[in-house]
């Protein structure tokens, strides 16, 4: 049996090399950028792990569920953590962030998500970066979910590891990721006698027999699939434009919000602040008596197609995201989400403004 997807060449060492540097490029950085050969926990876990330990105190930021993960691999190292979390409906401000510091000025290792797209929120990570940066700690940045919906710009913000996945605003593979690493993030590593070494979880590994190396010869064979569909999901954002793709993110969110509050029935935005509200997906809150998931359920059983989810866990019960990211990030995606949740309202006895929330989406994203 042949296909397309079997039978290809080895993907050589160059062939590799040059799509890290394409993803370099998307991110603006001079910095080492390792595509990692795993889903976007892979690089989160190995950079946490690879810079942090027992003399490690860290300020972790928790605006999400991510954050909490964040909290619970730090104390796994054996660093002292503190965190500081704020409602899953609002962002953090740089101003605490500086409190936080000011409050534990041992802190040499800052953690942040900067947008959580389980809750629909993101954190202004220029202003938090120039804190930081003042403060002299190891800035860690998950931008899992913001790469390719907003700017993402390690140098420019001071970030030492900026971990990027290409399965949401990017429109791309979930099975490889990246990060990109400082020249201070890896003497933190090299410093560390915890950092994993001979395993998948090793970024110093890739250092010193991929990168030292002059990216001559893979550590193993690569995800190869993976790393040609991140080659073209990079190409075709080049050939649309990032500017481009990250309007078309912008214009989803600020339709699905105005669209929402315009449909009535009890329905609103998670996210109380539009400034805090995250460009790649969009959460919204249930009226009371109406539970989330069962919500999403009716709607998708009129068209499955439809970027639509109810929250994890607890969450379910009351919020719902519209993952309005990567191909799904179209007016038609938007107005299919409203129609969709309209219906599904309407079915239990409330009233809605289908016809007004159509016209509001495209207005907001006119």
């Amino acid at each position: 049996m042949t296909h397309p997807f079997l039978d290809l060449a080895p993907l050589s060492a160059a062939r590799f090399a040059a799509i890290e540097d394409r993803v370099a490029r998307l991110l603006g950085t001079r910095q080492d950028v390792v595509i990692m050969q795993g889903e976007a926990l892979l690089p989160l876990e190995g950079a946490i792990r690879a810079t942090a330990g027992p003399g490690t105190t860290a300020l972790n930021v928790i605006t999400g569920p991510y954050g909490q993960t964040f909290g619970d691999w730090l104390r796994d190292c054996g660093a002292t953590v503190h965190d500081l979390a704020v409602p899953f409906h609002t962002a953090v401000t740089a101003e605490q962030i500086a409190g936080a510091l000011a409050e534990h000025p041992e802190i040499d290792f800052v953690s942040l998500v900067h947008a959580e797209a389980a809750t629909g929120n993101t954190n202004p990570v220029a202003e938090i970066g120039e804190v930081v940066r003042r403060h002299g700690a190891l800035f860690y940045l998950d931008a899992v979910a913001s790469v390719g919906a907003e700017p993402v710009l390690p140098d420019a913000w001071g970030v030492d590891l900026c971990v990027i996945g290409a399965q949401k605003a990017m429109g791309g593979p979930a099975g490889v990721s990246a990060v990109s690493v400082s020249e201070r993030a890896w003497g933190r590593m090299a410093a560390n006698p915890g950092a994993p070494r001979r395993s998948y979880l090793s970024l110093l590994d890739w250092k010193e027999r991929w990168i030292d190396g002059g990216r001559k010869a893979l550590l193993h064979a690569p995800a190869q699939l993976e790393m040609l569909a991140l080659e073209a999901c990079v190409a075709r954002i080049e050939a649309e434009g990032l500017d481009t793709v990250m309007d078309r993110h912008r214009a989803s969110a600020a339709a699905t919000r105005a669209g929402a509050l315009a449909l009535g029935g009890g329905l609103e935005p998670y996210v109380y602040e539009a400034a805090d509200a995250a460009p790649v997906a969009t959460t919204l809150r249930t009226p009371a008596g109406v539970v989330a998931s069962e919500l999403v359920a009716r709607a998708l059983a009129a068209d499955p197609s439809l970027p639509l989810a109810a929250g994890g866990g607890a969450l379910a019960k009351e919020m719902i995201r519209v993952n309005h990211y990567g191909a799904d990030a179209t007016p038609g995606a938007v107005r299919g989400c409203l129609t969709g949740l309209g219906a599904a309202l309407a079915e239990q006895g409330l009233d809605v403004d289908v016809v007004g929330a159509l016209r509001a989406a495209d207005t907001a994203a006119a």
